[in-house]
């Protein structure tokens, strides 16, 4: 079973009711601090609490601007404060469909009304007839008794009808067990009850975690047992003694099977001690795997005293948490002084395996009908991190489904914008809830804007092999070069490399910085100034860069010294002067008006695109606004109507230039 809607009428800054659909798996709700996403978890966390503890307030819940007049109405007419809709999988409604002799067809819906005053209505169709057909079917009843069910539209009025007929003995018995049944309930339509006993069964209830629920470094065990007892003295107030701390530490101990009286009875050490390190060993295999950050880590937890500390931890024993780290030789720090993604990582598994064990009936496993509402959850993770945990909740997802709140652009998948719900405050109306990205305030969609642009930055790297070049214009000759040395009989680069683009020679430095770590073969290939860029000299130097992975074009401009740094140079200069210039021509005819550049035209220099620059400026010739001229529209041009025929020499730079970049990658 689904939660597959749910509705939020005036509840706490919800003013006008919000209806949100909930993806089968995970539904992330982004927006802005104070935007309302915390209130409306709330809200259905109140809704069906599966620890029994929630429950609509409405001091505490309806919204302050209304409260006043709503109050008058309270009592005779409370308001819904949540609809939840559910959906029966086809499994599930051929399971009732046998056990009660309905016909429910898969995708089956039905929903639930709670209300201020905590009652719920439930609002559910069901038909008898088929119920009646199978009563009419029972072995043994007569050929009156047949005919009188078969009549009846309704299971109550099958049962007055058989009251008033001749009955053998076995109509007698029959008669019994449907009145039986009727009396159950007071519900017109008995079929319609027995089926929401059933569905009441299986009804998934929410689990809810916060930043408040975080375990301590220590707490002392027995002021925990005077506070657990006078929360069961006072069930009221119960919130008053047992703070989310405590709750936290009483998960730890339910997880091992122990009680804080435990600590004060006759219980020794060396039981509860190894009931205790059991857990610790359960939780660090859970931590460490899906925690990557530092897979060195260990659990510990102890009990002891230490008459020597402040009040209360000098009265009796005390339970340390702390994280032994083997990276460093075992050394050990109390849990509070961990990083506080940690903290909250290791908190939530903590409480979510106590919630679990708490909720399974004795010899059966974990409840599996259970919604987890997890707010801002590994918000003080690294950015990795949150990825890691983006993972777990998947896993979360194979069991429960799971709605959780994040401003984050790294707690958002870019691919399943489906499962986004943009989450608002409007001014005079309130929190808005919304799969509509487009009409969302541009502070609101940031998140999934960085995270996109994330992505897409990853993806620029899209194999395992990678070429990084200054510009398009690279980009453009190497394809086509490499499809015309191919063309004759030549090596050219491999199918497998991806040339990338990065816009300078200073954007070169930058993306190796960030992302050459990251297990991909890279290779760089840049224009050659006359010397040695500074930038990528200390990249080599701090082994960020392997020399043999750096190659500038002058290294393949003459035959004779391949290999090796000669005059400044751009990839231009690898062609035959003459080609490039026929290309220059045909791509700016127009705005050479007639004028034709030759070779012989061109002032002295190494620098064929410097050289032509400067030829414009002496006949002082504009082809674009901004002076010089475009070097991609010519190698654009280049790639649209590539030569049928390349020079000797053109091939053979070209050929030295494809094997160095093969073998780098």
């Amino acid at each position: 079973m689904k939660l597959i809607k749910a509705e939020v009428g005036k509840f706490r800054s919800i003013n006008t009711d919000q209806v949100v659909d909930i993806d089968p798996a995970v539904t992330a709700f982004v927006g802005m601090n104070e935007a309302g996403k915390t209130v409306f978890l709330k809200a259905l966390h109140k809704s069906l609490d599966a620890m029994g503890a929630e429950k609509f307030k409405t001091v505490d819940d309806y919204p302050r601007k209304d409260y006043t007049g709503y109050m008058k109405r309270h009592a005779a007419e409370p308001d819904v404060a949540t609809k939840l809709t559910y959906q029966l999988d086809e499994n599930e409604a051929k399971e009732l469909n046998k056990l009660l002799h309905v016909q429910l067809k898969s995708g089956f819906v039905f929903s639930i009304q709670h209300k201020y005053n905590n009652i719920k209505t439930i609002l559910l169709q069901v038909d008898e007839a088929s119920a009646i057909a199978q009563l009419a079917t029972t072995v043994g009843i007569s050929s009156d008794a047949i005919s009188t069910v078969r009549k009846a539209a309704t299971l109550r009025e099958a049962a007055e009808k058989l009251g008033e007929i001749e009955r053998t003995d076995i109509d007698t018995a029959f008669l019994t067990t449907l009145q039986a049944r009727i009396k159950k309930t007071d519900w017109t339509n008995v079929v319609q009850y027995e089926l929401w006993r059933e569905l009441d069964k299986r009804i998934p209830k929410f689990l809810y975690f916060s930043d408040y629920d975080l375990l301590p470094g220590k707490l002392n065990l027995a002021d925990l047992a005077q506070k657990v007892q006078a929360a069961k003295d006072d069930p009221d107030n119960a919130d008053t003694h047992i703070k989310p701390k405590h709750k936290a530490v009483l998960a730890l101990l339910r997880m091992a099977d122990v009680e804080p009286t435990d600590f004060t009875g006759t219980t020794g050490y060396e039981e509860m001690k190894a009931k205790i390190e059991a857990v610790s060993i359960s939780l660090t295999d859970q931590v460490l795997e899906f925690w990557k950050q530092n897979e060195d880590l260990e659990v510990e937890v102890d009990i002891k005293e230490d008459i020597k500390d402040e009040s209360p931890f000098n009265n009796g024993p005390n339970l340390y948490l702390r994280i032994k780290n083997r990276r460093h030789r075992g050394v050990s720090t109390p849990f509070d002084q961990r990083s506080r993604g940690f903290i909250w990582f290791f908190s939530f598994l903590v409480w979510f395996d106590s919630v679990q064990d708490h909720l399974a009936a004795p010899g059966t496993e974990a409840p599996s009908n259970l919604i987890l509402l997890l707010d801002e959850p590994g918000l003080a993770l690294h950015a990795l991190a949150q990825g890691d945990f983006l993972k777990y909740i998947d896993t979360l997802a194979e069991q429960h489904q799971v709605l959780y709140t994040t401003h984050s652009p790294f707690m958002v998948h870019s691919d399943r914008l489906h499962q986004v719900r943009m989450v608002e405050d409007k001014e005079k109306i309130g929190t808005v809830i919304s799969a509509n990205l487009s009409g969302s305030d541009e502070r609101t969609i940031f998140p999934l804007q960085a995270a996109l642009g994330w992505t897409v930055a990853q993806n620029l790297f899209i194999g395992k092999r990678n070429i990084l070049v200054e510009g398009p214009s690279e980009l453009t000759y190497l394809q086509v070069m490499s499809a015309l040395v191919e063309a004759g009989g030549g090596e050219g680069l491999r199918q497998d490399a991806t040339i990338v683009p990065v816009g300078g020679l200073g954007n070169v430095v930058t993306f190796v910085s960030l992302l050459g770590a990251n297990g991909l073969k890279l290779a760089i290939l840049h224009d050659y100034s006359g010397s040695t860029d500074q930038r990528l000299d200390d990249l080599i130097r701090q082994k960020i860069l392997a020399q043999k992975s750096v190659f500038n074009v002058s290294q393949y401009r003459d035959i004779e010294k391949l290999g090796q740094n000669t005059v400044a140079t751009d990839i231009e200069d690898l062609f035959d002067p003459a080609m490039y210039i026929d290309y220059f021509n045909i791509t700016y005819s127009k705005q050479l008006n007639g004028l034709v550049l030759k070779v012989s035209d061109l002032p002295k220099g190494d620098r064929i695109v410097n050289r032509i620059e400067r030829w414009l400026d002496s006949k002082a010739v504009k082809v674009r606004p901004s002076g010089g001229f475009n070097h991609y529209a010519v190698a654009a041009k280049f790639g649209a109507t590539p030569p049928k025929t390349i020079a000797v020499d053109v091939q053979k730079r070209f050929v030295a230039l494809f094997e160095s970049l093969n073998k780098a990658i």
